[in-house]
């Protein structure tokens, strides 16, 4: 029986780092095929036009300087400029996004009133409408108000977010006791206090994720900024990104469009950085409480 037993542990053991073994090497060949097209990316910024039009290459060319040049500092395009707004644009939605966000799943998550469930079921229900839906209307009424190459309508939105409301009320739901908060208010601290220095502390690594996401959403943002930014020095990348590749023909020139591309990912790369150790916090905290 013993040796029985033995036999079935060793058995169970090589099975286990065989499973290691396969997860170890899917997960290295998804993650090739990830960072794959980013290496594509950045070859074909350090390649001419007429390099990239003869097809892939792996090893990187000898026109960097030159596409830098003639794209970030002497381009037809402001792209220093377009680079501060889409920075504006981006961490001040983020920055609402999350707050606001947490703030409402913090009292639906909270208080106990009639309306509870009809209120959480109509936030539920605005998140299925899409945005080109109501854009005309949006439009009309950021002309009324005179607000066109603002950023103000491209920030201010960004406070009703109904998918990041509902990921904070459920983060909540799981990691926010309420005893937490009665506690808080019996100590004598206010709803904005318990609010800020509580509740905010608990949900760093949701606000760290949905952080990411609403600022990568709003980085890569188009269509609505291509509706409302008219003015050049005015415009997100994304925007310039599009009319740099939309140019005449006689002056398009891939490797500049791979250039500004290319330097338009590394603010989205700096960000992941700094808030992924909120993350890995997060997983770390839930693994010790479970």
């Amino acid at each position: 029986m013993a040796k029985e037993k033995n036999g079935s542990e060793v058995k169970g053991g090589i099975g286990l780092r065989a499973r290691r073994v396969i997860a170890y090497i899917v997960l290295a060949f998804v993650s090739i095929m990830c960072l794959f097209w980013f290496y594509v990316l950045f070859v074909n910024a350090t390649r001419s036009h007429e390099e990239i039009n003869l097809g892939f290459h792996a090893l990187p060319g000898t026109d960097f300087a030159r596409n830098w040049y003639n794209t970030i500092i002497h381009g037809s395009q402001p792209v220093v400029s377009g680079l501060i707004n889409s920075i504006i644009v981006a961490v001040g939605c983020a920055v609402l996004t999350t707050y606001f966000s947490a703030m409402t799943a913090y009292a639906i998550h909270v208080y106990t009133f009639k309306l509870k469930k009809v209120m959480f079921a109509f936030i539920l229900m605005v998140m299925m409408i899409p945005t080109q839906v109501t854009a005309l209307g949006f439009l009309q009424m950021i002309m009324k108000w005179n607000m066109m190459n603002s950023f103000l309508p491209l920030i201010v939105p960004s406070i009703a977010a109904p998918v990041v409301f509902f990921y904070m009320k459920q983060y909540m739901e799981a990691s926010l006791p309420l005893e937490i908060i009665e506690a808080s208010r019996i100590d004598g601290a206010g709803e904005f206090r318990t609010f800020n220095q509580m509740v905010i502390p608990i949900m760093k690594p949701a606000i760290a994720v949905q952080a990411i996401f609403a600022f990568v959403t709003s980085w890569n943002n188009y269509f609505i900024p291509a509706l409302i930014l008219t003015e050049d020095n005015k415009k997100t990348l994304p925007v310039l990104i599009a009319n740099l590749r939309s140019a005449d023909w006689l002056k398009f020139d891939m490797g500049q469009v791979y250039m500004m591309i290319a330097f338009s990912i590394f603010p989205v790369i700096i960000v992941y950085l700094i808030l992924s150790k909120f993350i890995v916090q997060g997983v770390a905290l839930g693994s010790v409480k479970g």
